[in-house]
């Protein structure tokens, strides 16, 4: 009894506690069942640091976006980092589709354990690329797209003689690779997007740069003028995979033609055997993201013609040059220290054969 009367006397609910504890607590609990079910966390979550950075970059243009969408949003915790951010539930709320029907539920309950109403929000379940939800955009497109797809995994493609006339992917002209369906998600997303809003996508390099169909649809994405950033990261910082990841930030309405890429790579702090983004590391990105400048070994604004001369290639570091932290030598200086070296060598060589003609010596005249 008296343990009852002391857990009544506890408050307990969301708005009195801080969302960050209530987020801490429930990715160690996604990570414990993760790990019980022989899966690594990825599949079920994106570390709150990274979801921040992805709902800041969509939010800087419209802090108020009428609903926010995740096309493969697994437990939802993307989704509610807008929650965070804007203090508040967007005007026409949270939606997300998710193929994985555990993870579906998990999305639910995350959503009514943050305080999410149910008229706030609509989780589909389902393949988003095969049989989306299309009653959640009717009413409007989304000012604000978040996700952290799968990376390059199988999906119908070609298989499915449908798919190349859906309007989704019909403007491109071809359809993502069969086992690589990162660009299946992101032409989705961005037919999900209004004119005025934002997406960023976290995604595997490899798309950045690999030839074949992937090439064809970034060429349609450069110069349909809707890709506006791509952030290298750093590796390991996601659950259950130390491969490094890239953000893709688009726009329809993008006030010129140019392609910002950011190397945040060295953006990270070591936590155990993890990276981890700080605070001031998700700060110091959406600066170099919102100030746009050139600078030497950071970032760099790419023209739609050095684009082409790059043959399309995405890859951050074919425009953002390593910085050469190797140390520079004085040749001169080092062949002159060379050569005092042979000369003192040289000097101390006359010491010793002096030294050992005098031992000689001294030798002979004992032995008489």
């Amino acid at each position: 009894l008296n343990i009852m009367k002391s857990i009544s006397s506890l408050s307990l609910s969301y708005a009195n506690n801080a969302i960050d504890a209530f987020g801490d607590a429930y990715e160690f609990l996604m990570t414990m069942y993760a790990s019980n079910a022989g899966k690594s966390g990825g599949e079920f979550f994106t570390p709150q640091e990274v979801s921040n950075l992805l709902v800041r970059l969509t939010l800087h243009n419209n802090p108020k976006p009428n609903k926010v969408y995740d096309p493969a949003c697994g437990s939802g915790s993307l989704l509610l980092q807008y929650k965070i951010c804007i203090q508040k539930d967007p005007r026409l709320g949270y939606f997300g589709q998710e193929i994985n029907h555990t993870t579906y539920n998990l999305a639910r309950m995350n959503m009514f354990l943050h305080d999410v109403g149910y008229e706030k929000f609509d989780i589909s379940l389902g393949d988003t690329l095969i049989n989306p939800c299309e009653e959640i955009k009717k009413e409007e497109p989304f000012d604000a797209i978040v996700s952290n797809p799968p990376y390059s995994k199988n999906w119908e493609g070609s298989d499915n003689p449908l798919l190349i006339n859906d309007d989704r992917f019909s403007k491109a002209g071809v359809l993502a690779p069969k086992s690589k369906s990162d660009f299946a998600f992101i032409m989705h997303s961005l037919s999900y997007l209004s004119q005025k809003g934002c997406a960023a996508i976290v995604i595997f390099p490899g798309i950045l740069y690999r030839s074949g169909a992937e090439k064809k649809i970034r060429q349609y994405l450069v110069n349909s003028n809707v890709i506006d950033c791509i952030i290298s990261l750093s590796d390991n910082l996601f659950f259950g995979t130390n491969i490094s990841t890239c953000v893709m930030v688009l726009k329809k309405n993008k006030p010129n033609t140019s392609i910002l890429f950011i190397d945040a790579v060295n953006e990270h702090i070591k936590v155990t055997n993890k990276n981890k983004l700080s605070k001031d590391n998700v700060n110091r990105i959406l600066e170099l993201y919102l100030k746009r400048d050139n600078i030497p070994h950071i970032s760099q604004n790419a023209t739609l013609e050095q684009i082409k001369a790059q043959d399309y290639n995405l890859s951050v570091s074919s425009y953002v040059e390593l910085e050469d932290k190797r140390e520079n030598i004085d040749i001169s200086a080092l062949n002159n220290e060379l050569k005092d070296i042979v000369k003192n060598q040289a000097i101390l060589r006359e010491q010793i054969d002096s030294i050992i003609l005098e031992l000689e010596g001294e030798n002979k005249e004992e032995s008489k």
